[in-house]
């Protein structure tokens, strides 16, 4: 008798240790954790969307090229020219949440350091946009890009140049798994002239399902 409910005293503690460690350890599977990445450290890949690993690409080239194209195919001066950035549009089939704004920074960023264009704070741009109730499509009309003009000099703030940033995407499905291909285009546009320069980058992605899509695609 003594036997046997030691037994069962041991089958039960058994239970209860092991259900405990299942809980202990699927709580800290459930559990968020987070790590300061140094400069050069692998970074995280999107499963399911865009994220750093298209966007930062795409704006280093993009401004490359469109920065290549304007100093061989535009007028130059001695000072770096004013310019009106006025957003981006996002024409892809994936909402793009914060990466918009960051997008944003990126390109001006990028811009405004090459020391060939000198751009105006998204602080005035953005009031004298609602002001004017203007969306991206109206800033392609002459009328309407001297009305913002007009809008900016009365702040302090003229500019020679408008930037435009449209982000798109196609999609090819093959049964579960999927590739997208990304394309960030840059359109500078001088108001005075009306002439234009407009320089894009493209980036495709696979998003993975299937184990042979997943082995070939490492």
């Amino acid at each position: 008798m003594n036997r046997f409910c030691f037994r069962f005293s041991f089958y039960f503690l058994s239970l209860w240790i092991l259900a405990l460690c299942t809980v202990v350890l699927f709580s800290a599977c459930k559990s968020q954790t987070g790590t300061v990445l140094c400069p050069g450290s692998k970074q995280l890949t999107g499963s399911h969307k865009a994220g750093q690993e298209v966007y930062k690409p795409l704006v280093e080239e993009s401004v490359s090229r469109l920065l290549g194209a304007e100093s061989t195919t535009m007028a130059t001066g001695p000072a770096p020219k004013k310019i009106c950035f006025v957003g981006v549009e996002n024409y892809t089939s994936e909402e793009m949440g914060d990466y918009k704004e960051q997008l944003y920074e990126m390109i001006d960023t990028a811009i405004s350091s090459s020391g060939q264009f000198v751009s105006i704070s998204r602080r005035y741009v953005d009031p004298a946009i609602r002001a004017e109730r203007f969306r991206m499509d109206d800033l392609f009309i002459p009328e309407n890009q001297r009305k913002l003009q007009a809008a900016l000099e009365r702040d302090g703030q003229p500019f020679e140049y408008l930037l435009f940033a449209k982000l798109t995407s196609g999609t090819t499905v093959d049964n579960k798994d999927s590739q997208r291909d990304y394309r960030l285009s840059l359109e500078l546009i001088n108001i005075t002239d009306g002439s234009s320069i407009k320089e894009g980058c493209d980036l495709s992605k696979a998003y993975n399902v299937s184990l042979g899509a997943k082995i070939r695609n490492r």
